[in-house]
C-alpha cells in the first residue's frame, strides 16, 4: 500500500490548475494537492480555466508567469464534463499555444470520452473517483517526462546504429526525421516540430531502439511509468499523433506486437 504522507513541498511549488465543476470535488482535490506541495488554482468551468490559463492564473506577475504559452502552469488537471467549453474543448484550445502537461478526468470511465481527451492532446487520464495516492503518482509521472532526458545509454544505443549522425552529435537521423537528443527538438525535413512531453518521450524511447519491435506493455511502463496493466489506448492514440506530426509512414505497426521506428 503506498505511502499517504504528504512529500516534502518542492524549493518552487508547482503549479497545477484544476478545472472542475464539481464544487466538493474540487475542494477535495485543491487540499489533497497542496498537502503534497503543490500549488492549485482551480475553476468551476472551462470558459474561466481558460481565462486562468491565458492570465497566468490569479495574482500572478505576468512577465514572470513563463514565456512558453502555458500561462505559468505546470500541469493542468481537466474534467472531461464541464459546462459551457468542455474539457475536450479546453484541451484543444490550450494545445493552440501550449504543450504543457495535460492530466483529464473522467466520471465514467467512458471509452469516447478518454478516446476523445487523448486525441485532443491530452497526455493520461484518471477514472474519478480516484484515490489522491494515484492522482498523486499520475502528476509526477507528468512532470517527470516534462523534465525528461534520455539516458546516456539509451542515446548511446541509438547513436551507435547506422542512421545515427555523426558521433558524439547528439544528432539521430531517420530519413527526413532528426531528432537532437542534446537540445530535445525535432525536426522533420529541417522544420522544427512541437512535440508534448509524452509524445516526446515515446519517439525517444523508439529512437532508443530503431528498428525493434516494442510491445504495448513495454511503452506504457517505460514512457508512462505505469507498474501495473494500463490503458494501452494511451499507447496508440499517442502513436497516432506522433505520425500526424512525424508522417504517417515513421513509426510502423506490427500487428499482435507494437510498434517500431522505422530506420
Amino acid at each position: 500500500m503506498p505511502s499517504s504522507t504528504p512529500a516534502p513541498a518542492p524549493a518552487r511549488p508547482v503549479r497545477v490548475l484544476l478545472v472542475e465543476d464539481d464544487e466538493l470535488m474540487r475542494r477535495s482535490f485543491t487540499v489533497a494537492l497542496e498537502r503534497y506541495g503543490y500549488r492549485v488554482e482551480a475553476a468551476p468551468d472551462g470558459l474561466t480555466g481558460l481565462e486562468l490559463f491565458l492570465g497566468g492564473g490569479t495574482g500572478v506577475d505576468r512577465d514572470s508567469a513563463g514565456g512558453d504559452g502555458d500561462g505559468g502552469f505546470d500541469l493542468l488537471i481537466l474534467d472531461v464534463m464541464l459546462p459551457g467549453l468542455d474539457g475536450i474543448g479546453l484541451c484543444r484550445r490550450v494545445r493552440e499555444t501550449s504543450l504543457v502537461p495535460i492530466l483529464m478526468m473522467s466520471a465514467r470511465g467512458d471509452g469516447l470520452d478518454i478516446v476523445a481527451g487523448l486525441e485532443a492532446g491530452a497526455d493520461d487520464y484518471v477514472v474519478k473517483p480516484v484515490d489522491t495516492y494515484v492522482l498523486v503518482a499520475r502528476i509526477r509521472s507528468l512532470l517527470r517526462r516534462a523534465t525528461y532526458a534520455p539516458s546516456a545509454a539509451a542515446a548511446g544505443r541509438a547513436a551507435g546504429e547506422e542512421e545515427a549522425a555523426a558521433s558524439g552529435s547528439g544528432l539521430l537521423v531517420f530519413g527526413d526525421l532528426t531528432l537532437d537528443t542534446g537540445g530535445l527538438e525535432v525536426f522533420v525535413s529541417g522544420s522544427p516540430v512541437a512535440l508534448t512531453p509524452t509524445e516526446l518521450k515515446l519517439l525517444l524511447e523508439f529512437a532508443a531502439h530503431p528498428g525493434v519491435v516494442l510491445e504495448r506493455h513495454t511503452l506504457l511502463r517505460n514512457v508512462w511509468d505505469y507498474g501495473w496493466d494500463g490503458d494501452s489506448r494511451v499507447v496508440d492514440l499517442c502513436v497516432q499523433r506522433l505520425r500526424r506530426k512525424l508522417g504517417r509512414d515513421r513509426i510502423e505497426t506490427v500487428r499482435g506486437f507494437g510498434y517500431k521506428l522505422r530506420r
